[in-house]
């Protein structure tokens, strides 16, 4: 079995992006690390929490919560091999991260990440 080392990013669908940047602001008392009009991202230390307008590329409809692992691949064996299927594949998101989400049987998403 490979490493998870824990929560590292969280993902937020948002409708409004201005509204729940100023909302998130509030929330977590920092202003946001990275600010676009496709994301926007903060930094609390040491994890990442993205609100992604109407669900971005993904048309996630719920949080998603990427959990940081030491071996990608390995992990989707893992995962797949016990009964969770693929929702979007492993691919590169810039900067040396690469991310996969995957269903539980339930149909919650389940996100991964490495960073190099």
């Amino acid at each position: 079995m490979t490493v998870t080392k824990g929560i590292k990013t969280v993902l937020h669908p948002v409708s409004d992006l201005a509204t729940a940047t100023a909302v998130y602001t509030a929330l977590l008392g920092v202003p946001p690390q990275i600010e676009g009009t496709y994301y926007v991202g903060f930094d609390l230390d040491g994890h990442h929490i993205g609100l992604v307008p109407d669900g971005g590329p993904q048309a996630i409809t719920t949080p998603v919560i990427y959990w940081e692992v030491s071996d990608i691949e390995a992990k989707l064996a893992e995962l797949t091999g016990a009964g969770a299927t693929m929702q979007q594949a492993l691919r590169d998101v810039g900067n040396g991260r690469r991310v996969a989400e995957v269903r539980d049987p339930d149909g919650n998403i389940l996100g991964l990440l490495q960073d190099r």
